[in-house]
């Protein structure tokens, strides 16, 4: 009897571990962070300037539109993928399409890679670049990610030796959604097959006018926060072997969006104090909040100059230091944020909503919802 009441007991007792460790991974499994991924598919071709100048502009409203997206509590990830076709200056063997780059939540680096973008004549074949992209971008397995897919251009959807149904079937497969973005009058851009494409992709149908000016709300906040921004800058302390050039590339990028429009030197001054703007691969603040630094172990060649010749301890208690100041900093600039965007909800026009952040950020919103994400400002 007492042996049966053994054999009992380590039977309840094998079933309770493995059934506790059963549902421990399945938590692991649920609790996994949410991923938006956005493919932009964008023709380069030589008619498609206006279209690569929106992107440039309108890519910091995009981002901090998805700061405020949540999965329940959670606050998913955003990483951005990047191709170019329909460029003469592509090789004819890869169909004129060249990935510019893989998903990267590195803000940076996607304003780097879009302003390096120029156009040039070319058969633009959208088949093709959809299935490359497919074949080509790590778009993962978690069933709550958010999988989009956005291809803009104006010639016919029908061009290449792929058919677009068959990439697209392909895209239904791996749970991405397909959105087209026509460059041009609506009814043209049906005929053409793209309203096609995003219905056959469960996407939405877009058109957009790519030679259009984009419209700049200055309000009285933009002074401020980019005061904040200069201030923000200096709390950044580089490390690493690429610290440096990414810490240059850091002011190269805040060049760049000021050379477009001081709006969009504000906007990405904004995005920079959101949560999707993080540099903890060479900022020691942010890696350090991100993850525990072995300051010991730091490279101090590596370091700018007045770090170099401090302890291990005093550099510590700087970067916690300078945590703390970015802390507050970011503060003040979300709340100008917050004013800034009343004043233009209030002075917005009607002519600005053919332009590429508003079909963009509504047709994400949307489709974010039927995987119940939310935003919550």
């Amino acid at each position: 009897m007492k042996l049966h009441t053994l054999k009992v007991s380590i039977f309840a007792f094998l079933f309770l571990t493995i059934t506790t460790f059963s549902n421990h991974q399945n938590e692991i499994t649920t609790s996994k962070k949410q991923t938006i991924k956005v493919a932009l598919l964008l023709d380069t071709s030589s008619s498609m300037d206006g279209l690569i100048n929106q992107a440039k502009a309108q890519l910091w409203e995009i981002v901090n539109e998805l700061s405020f997206a949540k999965y329940g509590i959670q606050k998913p990830n955003l990483e951005i993928a990047l191709y170019e076709y329909g460029n003469s200056n592509l090789s004819s063997k890869e169909g004129y399409i060249r990935q510019v780059l893989q998903f990267s939540s590195d803000l940076d680096k996607i304003s780097e890679k879009l302003f390096s973008l120029t156009t040039n004549g070319g058969s633009e074949f959208c088949g093709q670049v959809i299935q490359t992209s497919l074949n080509e971008l790590a778009w993962g397995t978690n069933k709550n990610d958010l999988r989009l897919l956005f291809i803009a251009g104006n010639e016919p959807f029908t061009q290449g030796k792929i058919n677009y149904k068959d990439a697209i079937s392909n895209a239904k497969e791996k749970d991405v959604i397909v959105n087209t973005i026509f460059c041009g009058n609506y009814s043209q851009g049906i005929s053409g097959k793209w309203q096609d494409g995003a219905i056959s992709g469960g996407g939405d149908y877009m058109t957009i006018n790519q030679n259009k000016k984009v419209i700049h709300i200055v309000t009285p906040y933009d002074t401020e926060i980019l005061i904040l921004n200069n201030r923000l800058n200096k709390t950044y302390i580089y490390y690493g072997i690429d610290g440096y050039k990414k810490h240059k590339n850091q002011s190269l990028q805040d060049s760049n969006a000021s050379e477009l429009n001081e709006v969009v030197e504000v906007k990405r001054a904004i995005s920079k104090s959101s949560r999707l703007y993080n540099n903890a691969a060479w900022d020691l603040v942010d890696a350090d909040q991100k993850k525990k630094v072995n300051y010991t172990k730091l490279n101090k060649k590596n370091l700018p100059k007045h770090l170099q010749s401090k302890s291990a301890k005093e550099i510590e208690i700087y970067v916690k230091k300078q945590a703390l100041t970015r802390t507050k900093i970011k503060e003040n600039i979300q709340i100008l944020n917050k004013k800034r965007k009343l004043y233009v909800i209030n002075k917005q026009k009607e002519s600005g909503k053919d332009q590429l952040d508003n079909v963009l950020i509504k047709a994400i919103k949307k489709q974010a919802n039927r995987k119940k994400y939310t935003w919550k400002k």
